[in-house]
């Protein structure tokens, strides 16, 4: 036993030393994964400790990878909705009752705190502490902080001198840029052991994922110039180096998991602008701009609200917008609002609502309120005590929350059911992201998925381009915007914009976007055909 683990830290030692300068450093950490080594046939002896805690399959299987295989250090990548948390508390977990974790900070956004710090004490028995003002980040051995304030001096000087053993980042795409104040930040973090959360690891480029990469598995994919070129090569060099990427990082996705899952079922509800809208509609393609570009987003803004259209107009001081707004005044209430609004009494049950425009979500309360209906909005700018006592009125008193994409950013929202889409998404990842607030692990009940729909407008074009494909994404959503960039394609969003405002009819957009489709799904089965052969 001694002869193997001398050869262990040896070679652990030898995988170290080419990521950083220091013995000690270098030692202690090819100490900690020799001791993880030494146990790798086991499996996860924390759950003795959680009799309560039911993780599901896919969530031990994790663990165990990331434990056994990559040195506690990795970037969890599990598809929205499949209990990211959890798999990092059991992590988190293993190591601690194992003596190889004590001091612990997790990073995640604002809105997020109070959730990890719940989750942490309550599942796992791990006494973790919101980090709030006071300067003192030694007083609290388990952390829980947002990034915007711990990096702000002086508390990123006082993290930058602790010694962590785990380091936890929730919703790490956030870090995908290394010119930022956050991933610089991160990256001079010391801790022994990194996890990584989010459920895009990609968003636009394959080479965004070098920067995650690097902070948990540094030199692990050489230069950033050189991998960029590799990426550029002949198709089996560049799954080599997505091979290589997953070794340090794990990625479930929902369909691929053993878990029974709630039903979701779909509804479209269709409104119908009044005359008078249907002409100010209308009148934006002879009026607003000769550019293409900017006439969708009009429309597009129109179509969610009065108050959205007014606020884009308001950017521009010209007599012709002035003109505009002044029409926009003299409209009635927005018919898709009201029609909401009585769908929403109908149900006779709490529901999310998603809005793309913040302008639209004041609009979209006063309008609930007017009718007796108790509405609170939820987005980004809040505070962080805002954001808390938001969700505590929704979840305890309030009939609907509207909420922004980037301010529902990995809430847990499964005490509801019902989610309104006010505004179509124009990127399928983007609604499935969404849907997973609701339709997630915890979900007791079948969710239910309404499209709110103008007719004669670009809401219904976007249905029945986008949405009544959806069978054809199948196995494509969640790595869309990868296949589009591996094949010198922008993201999907940007191309859907490009194909709406060039192309002359419904038809020949359709035929724009179908060959788009098949185009990614036949990189797509060339790149897995290369997996199974090789």
């Amino acid at each position: 036993m001694n002869i193997q683990i001398n050869q262990q830290l040896v070679s652990a030692c030898q995988e170290i030393k080419e990521q950083t300068s220091c013995d000690w450093k270098t030692f202690k950490q090819a100490y900690h994964i020799s001791k993880m080594k030494s146990t790798q046939g086991e499996r996860l002896a924390s759950l003795a400790f959680l009799p309560e805690l039911q993780p599901m399959p896919h969530q031990k299987e994790a663990a165990e990878k990331v434990l056994h295989e990559m040195h506690g250090r990795a970037i969890l990548a599990d598809e929205v909705g499949l209990g990211k948390t959890i798999e990092a508390g059991l992590i988190l977990k293993e190591l601690m009752i194992k003596g190889l974790v004590k001091k612990v900070l997790i990073l995640a956004p604002s809105s997020l705190i109070r959730q990890w710090e719940q989750e942490m004490n309550q599942k796992f028995f791990i006494p973790a502490r919101a980090k709030h003002r006071s300067y003192d980040w030694t007083l609290y051995e388990v952390a829980v902080s947002s990034i915007d304030l711990a990096k702000k001096s002086p508390h990123q000087e006082e993290i930058l001198q602790q010694d962590y053993d785990m380091l936890i980042v929730d919703e790490a795409h956030r870090l995908k840029n290394s010119q930022t104040k956050n991933y610089q930040f991160v990256k001079k973090i010391k801790a022994t052991y990194c996890l990584l959360l989010t459920a895009t690891p990609i968003q636009n480029k394959l080479d965004e994922i070098y920067n995650l990469v690097q902070i948990v598995r540094p030199g692990l994919l050489g230069e950033k110039k050189a991998f960029k070129q590799e990426l550029k090569k002949d198709p089996e060099t560049q799954e080599a180096m997505k091979q290589l990427i997953q070794t340090s990082m794990v990625r479930n996705l929902r369909k691929e998991t053993q878990n029974q899952w709630t039903e979701r079922n779909i509804e479209t509800i269709y409104a119908q602008f009044s005359d008078e809208e249907q002409a100010f509609y209308d009148s934006i393609d002879n009026k607003q701009s000769n550019h293409a570009l900017t006439q969708l987003t009009m429309k597009r803004g129109f179509c969610s609200s009065r108050e959205a259209c007014f606020q884009m107009l308001a950017k521009n001081q010209t007599q012709h917008a002035i003109d505009r707004i002044n029409e926009l005044k003299e409209l009635p209430q927005h018919a898709k609002a009201i029609q909401m609004m009585n769908f929403v009494k109908e149900l006779g049950e709490k529901c999310i609502i998603f809005t793309e425009y913040k302008a639209t979500q004041i609009y979209l309360q006063w309008v609930l309120h007017q009718h007796g209906l108790l509405a609170v909005t939820y987005n980004g700018d809040f505070r962080k005590s805002k954001k808390q006592w938001m969700l505590h009125l929704f979840e305890t008193k309030a009939d609907v929350l509207i909420t922004t994409d980037a301010g529902a950013e990995g809430l847990n929202l499964q005490h509801c059911r019902n989610m309104i889409h006010y505004d179509l998404p124009w990127n399928p990842m983007k609604l499935e992201q969404r849907i997973g607030r609701i339709h997630r692990y915890g979900q007791t009940r079948n969710v239910q998925i309404f499209y709110m729909i103008l007719k004669n407008t670009v809401d219904e074009k976007i249905l029945n381009l986008l949405y009544d494909k959806l069978d054809l994404f199948e196995g494509v959503v969640g790595e869309l915007d990868q296949i589009l960039s591996d094949i010198g394609v922008g993201n999907f969003e940007d191309e859907m914009k490009e194909i709406l405002s060039e192309s002359s009819s419904e038809q020949e957009a359709s035929i724009k976007l179908d060959n788009l489709i098949e185009v990614a799904k036949s990189h797509q089965s060339e790149r897995k055909a290369f997996n199974e052969t090789s």
